[in-house]
């Protein structure tokens, strides 16, 4: 679909036509590090955080450079903490080659009692310094072919097996190599059914996304448009969610309820808080920093941000909306579609 019917079909959302969602019933599932589950078990659920980032680049990259014990002890106290306020599943979003290490999620989820969803993707943002050098020369269509590999064997012969691609891309206009990471992204999507969460640097590499996106036949309803609290566009995210965009606002924080709950009343207006996913983008142990360096806790979400929606009006309903619904239909793939 080109830029000017992208626009004219969103445009909808003007006459009060709320997005869709997808269903999450009949032979959906959810795939977590400990295989799929059902939909329906998901829960209350973060949708964007990370346990551990190596920010060293894609070409030095190693597990070697950190003590997987040790980084799982520091990690632990802070799921079981999240845990104990009544979150259920974790989505986290650590592609490959910048720290990805689904044994240990698989440690953290087993005991910390959590659902959690690894990813299979790259991550082009941050100019392209974790993008493989092989991701330059090959054709998005081969590099889809790696990600189904992931999807279809497991990744890196653990049998544990990705829950939704993510991929990362700087702002628009987007860059060659950005651009062939959403392809291959649609690619990987279209025959899998795994939804694409990406970190985008802007309205204008959302918008061109969600293009390459249409080109490929991939619904919209299968693209989370993460940090899209970032340069925010308010009819531009009410013409992507009435699209079907998953519309990520993931900075949640001790300091930014206000800031939050008036988007979040600004797309409630327009009809469409079921397109909404929160979270808070926390974690980070970093590898070459002692201990694991400022890890930054997962909890602000249940102790400010929820408490001060209450007091603002929103009903539990709507709460049960953001945090159990939205990412249980998120994050949903199609049995049929999924090959499995």
């Amino acid at each position: 679909m080109k830029r000017r019917n992208f626009l004219a079909a969103a445009g909808a959302s003007l006459f009060g036509i709320h997005a869709p969602a997808i269903s999450a019933q009949g032979n959906g599932i959810v795939m977590t590090v400990n295989g799929p589950i059902s939909p329906e078990k998901i829960g209350v659920t973060l949708t964007h955080e990370h346990v551990l980032v190596d920010f060293i680049g894609a070409e030095q990259v190693n597990p070697d450079r950190y003590d997987a014990e040790e980084a799982f002890k520091v990690i632990l106290p802070y799921l079981r903490q999240v845990r104990n306020l009544g979150c259920q599943s974790f989505i986290e979003c650590t592609p490959a080659y910048i720290g990805r290490d689904v044994k240990l999620l698989q440690r953290l989820s087993q005991a910390a009692g959590m659902h959690i969803l690894t990813n299979t993707g790259y991550y082009g943002a941050a100019n392209d310094k974790f993008v493989p050098k092989h991701a330059y020369e090959e054709s998005a269509g081969q590099l889809a072919e790696r990600w189904l590999d992931e999807w279809r064997e497991g990744i890196e012969e653990t049998g544990i097996r990705p829950g939704f691609i993510k991929i990362g891309v700087d702002s628009g206009p987007l860059s060659d190599i950005d651009a062939k990471l959403a392809r291959a992204a649609a690619l990987a999507c279209k025959q899998s059914g795994l939804p694409i969460a990406s970190h985008t640097g802007d309205t204008r590499a959302g918008l061109e996304q969600v293009e390459i996106l249409q080109e490929e036949g991939v619904d919209p309803t299968s693209f989370i448009w993460v940090h899209a609290q970032n340069d925010w566009q308010l009819m531009r995210r009410i013409e992507s969610a009435v699209m079907g965009v998953w519309i990520s606002i993931d900075n949640v924080n001790t300091n930014n309820s206000d800031a939050i709950i008036k988007k979040i009343m600004d797309m409630k207006a327009a009809g469409c808080l079921n397109k909404i996913l929160l979270s808070h983008d926390a974690g980070w142990y970093s590898p070459g920093e002692p201990n694991g360096g400022d890890f930054r806790a997962f909890d602000a979400l249940f102790t400010n941000l929820i408490p001060s929606m209450k007091e603002t009006g929103f009903t539990q309903q709507e709460i049960d909306q953001l945090l159990i619904h939205n990412p249980q239909h998120a994050f949903t793939i199609d049995a049929k579609t999924s090959g499995l």
